[in-house]
């Protein structure tokens, strides 16, 4: 499988893949706990980004923080791949564990595991443009120049922009249900 995607996009490297992979998650399981989605915008597609927002709101409306203590990744493979309109579509599972619970907003209990770590599988889709340019060693801020750490939050904080992955990386374009 890995040599077909390789035809589409000639610099695919799987173990980079699968790294940036669980990179984003748990950016994204962080996101969460920020209660700022804002900071992996770069890193999503518009549709998971509000969906994960509407996630978030509902937990700010609520009065309460959700936590995911000792988090990591057991494991990340490739299960399928598909091209469709000019874009490389890898699907992977992922197997996270982690203690999944809530807190209000003076540090209290709620709900949810906080006594051991549970085990839950993600199906994720990372999508990225056959025609996508090359993400350079040093990026740059395409509305202003500046020299960026896309790690850091994903906004330019000189000119204030999300940066814009999609036409350069992959990004995830559909995941389960955190």
């Amino acid at each position: 499988m890995i040599e077909e995607i390789k035809k589409y996009d000639k610099n695919f490297n799987e173990d980079l893949f699968l790294s940036n992979t669980d990179h984003i998650f748990i950016m994204i399981l962080d996101a969460i706990m920020d209660k700022n989605i804002t900071n992996v915008k770069h890193y999503i597609t518009e549709n998971v980004f509000t969906s994960l927002n509407n996630l978030v709101t509902t937990y700010i409306n609520n009065n309460k923080t959700r936590l995911f203590d000792e988090m990591n990744i057991k494991s990340t493979k490739i299960i399928n791949y598909n091209i469709d309109n000019n874009m490389i579509n890898i699907e992977v599972l992922l197997t996270s564990r982690y203690m999944d619970y809530f807190i209000d907003e003076n540090g209290k209990y709620i709900e949810g595991i906080n006594d051991h770590r549970i085990e839950k599988n993600y199906h994720i889709i990372l999508s990225k443009n056959i025609n996508a340019e090359k993400l350079k060693e040093a990026r740059t801020c395409q509305n202003c120049g500046a020299t960026l750490d896309i790690n850091a939050s994903g906004i330019c904080p000189f000119c204030k922009k999300i940066i814009d992955l999609k036409n350069k990386e992959y990004i995830i374009s559909k995941i389960d249900t955190i």
